[in-house]
């Protein structure tokens, strides 16, 4: 049986919201009807409706049920719990270990560990980035950008994510609108920088510090693909001095830009949703996207971004993709 990733889930969730049949649905994601019309049986909420974020978690939920135990022994365990600390995910854990050669339960068995460990009073799961628990997204509101290119426009080769030098750029708002952080991450390698804006969404002071912060690596920057934001006004701008095309997702579709999307909850990990985020010095930032960066990947086979981005940047290629 097919199984579905949470970008695809997304989807779902986007086309049921525009009243598109279970049909056209399928044919859109490339999946058989019949995977659409399980998934949304299986996985729908009492009050009728779908929410991709609960299905993901219903659906890790049924596999955490029917996976086999393993023995987690007292030493698996000392090292789960040293990356667990270090924010790394279960899955994450058990692809190093696997790539490294070290003993090791599967993610599910680690997930389980969790929540035993939470319903017993521990702090565990504080680490995961959802914390056992997902909301919902609130919706922002869209405004027009002159003279944007939109993303049917981008390049085949970006959705490939077989090139390096394709990146996705979004803004992280602080509680009450007080402080912006700036995050750009590189689709092949997910890198990830992390900026504090100091002139907050100020189009002007953004299109600043991008280019401070791209120059270096124009040579590495083909496109870059963001959001509707005002802070994007001076994509022009931007563009003509990196010499990179920038191109803009479509309001409320945000699986087009899945790479920040998932680098930004990555980064909720230490930056909260009711932290003032002016509060946050440059030097901490640079912590936190020392820390993520530093994470194996399944994607890279459990090699970490740093590493494979600054391979590529220094033409020491050891990676595709």
């Amino acid at each position: 049986m097919k199984h579905l990733s949470i970008e695809q889930r997304y989807q779902i969730e986007a086309y049921l919201k525009l009243k598109q049949t279970k049909d056209f649905i399928a044919r859109e994601l490339g999946v058989d009807r019949s995977t659409i019309y399980r998934e949304i049986k299986r996985n729908k909420l009492k009050s009728g409706n779908y929410s991709a974020a609960k299905a993901d978690e219903y659906y890790r939920d049924r596999k955490d049920r029917f996976s086999t135990n393993r023995k987690f022994t007292e030493e698996c365990q000392k090292v789960a719990l040293k990356y667990l600390n270090e924010q790394w995910s279960p899955k994450q854990i058990e692809g190093y270990c696997a790539r490294n050669k070290i003993e090791m339960v599967s993610h599910e068995r680690i997930y389980q560990l969790i929540r035993k460990d939470k319903q017993e009073g521990g702090k565990l799961y504080t680490n995961l980035r959802h914390q056992l628990k997902y909301r919902k997204r609130a919706v922002g509101k869209h405004f027009p950008i002159a003279n944007r290119t939109t993303i049917e426009e981008r390049p085949e080769i970006v959705n490939m994510k077989t090139r390096f030098g394709d990146w996705e750029m979004d803004t992280i708002i602080g509680a009450n609108q007080k402080g912006v952080i700036l995050t750009l991450t590189e689709r092949m390698t997910n890198f990830v920088f992390i900026e504090k804006l100091d002139l907050g969404k100020n189009a002007e002071g953004l299109k600043n510090q991008i280019i401070n912060l791209l120059l270096p690596y124009k040579d590495f920057v083909h496109t870059i693909t963001t959001d509707n934001g005002p802070e994007f006004a001076q994509h022009l701008q931007i563009s003509k001095k990196i010499k990179a095309a920038i191109y803009f997702a479509h309001p409320y579709c945000s699986w087009e830009k899945g790479s920040i999307e998932h680098a930004n909850k990555l980064i909720r990990q230490y930056v909260k949703k009711e932290d003032d985020l002016s509060i946050y010095t440059k030097e901490q930032l640079v912590e936190f996207q020392h820390k993520i960066n530093n994470r194996p990947r399944e994607k890279l086979e459990y090699d970490c971004p740093k590493n494979i981005f600054y391979n590529l940047v220094n033409g020491n290629v050891a990676f595709a993709s």
